[in-house]
């Protein structure tokens, strides 16, 4: 394993390439070890209740713990975000959507299990980038999108989180291989616009510099997109 001080250093998806998910963690300690005793419990806490529902989860190369890894790494690292319950949101933002059997049924008995464990204010932020069920009868994807317009509108604080975790599947599409490639590109690119009006917004709690930071990412996923969609488009890997 690197040194604390290089690891602090490398971008998230090469920490993922080169040291897996111990590389994740350890990265995620060194982040947390800046927080209250009780603070860090808490996060301690929640990384471990989502390594245990994702436990048998996988994305295309990797265990799907990586993920939320690099979403709450993110928040904290690259958008200077401290607040807790935003953080423990971020580690157990899917864990509604994909194991509320395990957290005591449907999705609101799910819900209530989060608000019991930690506080209702978390569970809140996760009901907010949490997908409802489709319609069958509509598009897939068009529900995502309206769902992600309508939902971030009215919640600032989950806006972090839903950001955090498109850079990670939109940027982060570079890294994926296989039919996943066209199809993340298809779901995702047509949210760049909306994620760039709502960060944008006075209300969206980052600071001016965060939020040029994003635009770029932003920028960044779209080249990526185009590249993949359309056959055009420049994609460098800085991610």
């Amino acid at each position: 394993m690197a040194s604390p001080a290089y690891l602090a250093t490398m971008p998230l998806h090469a920490i993922t390439e080169v040291y897996g998910e111990d590389g994740l963690r350890q990265r995620f300690a060194l982040e947390v070890a800046r927080f209250a005793a009780a603070d860090q419990d808490r996060l301690t806490e929640a990384l471990e209740l989502a390594a245990h529902l994702h436990r048998d989860d996988r994305r295309t190369r990797e265990p799907y713990l990586n993920h939320l890894l690099r979403v709450a790494i993110r928040i904290m690292s690259h958008y200077g975000v401290t607040d807790v319950d935003v953080l423990v949101a971020a580690l157990l933002h899917d864990t509604v959507e994909d194991h509320p059997e395990e957290l005591g049924g449907d999705a609101e008995a799910a819900l209530a299990e989060l608000a019991r464990r930690f506080n209702p204010r978390v569970a809140d932020l996760v009901r907010a980038v949490t997908n409802p069920e489709y319609d069958p009868g509509r598009d897939r994807h068009e529900q995502y999108r309206a769902h992600v317009a309508e939902s971030l509108d009215r919640h600032p604080w989950a806006r972090v989180i839903k950001v955090s975790d498109f850079t990670d599947n939109g940027v982060g599409v570079i890294h994926t291989t296989g039919p996943k490639v066209h199809s993340s590109a298809t779901k995702y690119r047509p949210l760049v616009p909306v994620f760039r009006e709502l960060v944008g917004r006075p209300d969206t709690p980052l600071s001016d510099p965060t939020k040029a930071h994003i635009m770029d990412q932003l920028d960044l996923a779209e080249s990526r997109f185009a590249a993949i969609l359309d056959g055009h488009g420049s994609a460098p890997d800085v991610s």
